[in-house]
């Protein structure tokens, strides 16, 4: 489903529940114009094709004590499907690892790494990274400050 196909009700449904994923569907109908169940419908529909992936709950790093955020470049030393997809493997395997992407460019994947600590970063990239499979390079930008961390998706 692309948002093309998404009508405006179906819009504003997740609106809602992006910024507020506890309302209850009842409420959400009221404010979109339907009664529970063609509402409950059309986020079961969204649920069943993939574009609702679940609810979470959002933890502040600072008071969890996990604020340390390093973005880390990697090259892989060979390419092949085989290796990339034994790279994209292990990275599920690393709790520190909250993002993994693909990369055009120098390198070939953009981790982003959260610790609790410089040192807690030092034991991870002894421990986890560096034995990530066919890590050629890895270079480590440390967050100063975050700025805007947003989950909301511009729909």
């Amino acid at each position: 489903m692309k948002q093309s196909s998404l009508d405006e009700i179906d819009l504003k449904i997740l609106r809602i529940l992006q910024t507020e994923p506890e309302i209850n569907i009842q409420d959400i109908g009221e404010r979109v114009g339907l009664s529970h169940t063609p509402c409950w419908r059309r986020i079961r529909k969204m649920q069943d094709i993939g574009l609702l992936k679940g609810r979470v709950w959002l933890i502040d790093p600072e008071k969890a004590e996990l604020d340390v955020s390093i973005f880390v470049f990697v090259r892989l030393d060979t390419h092949s499907a085989e290796v990339l997809t034994a790279f994209e493997y292990a990275t599920a395997d690393i709790p520190e690892i909250l993002q993994c992407y693909t990369m055009s460019g120098e390198f070939d994947y953009l981790l982003r790494v959260v610790v609790p600590s410089v040192r807690a970063y030092e034991r991870t990239i002894k421990g986890k990274l560096l034995k990530l499979p066919n890590v050629g390079v890895m270079n480590s930008h440390f967050a100063l400050n975050e700025i805007k961390n947003s989950t909301l998706l511009p729909i």
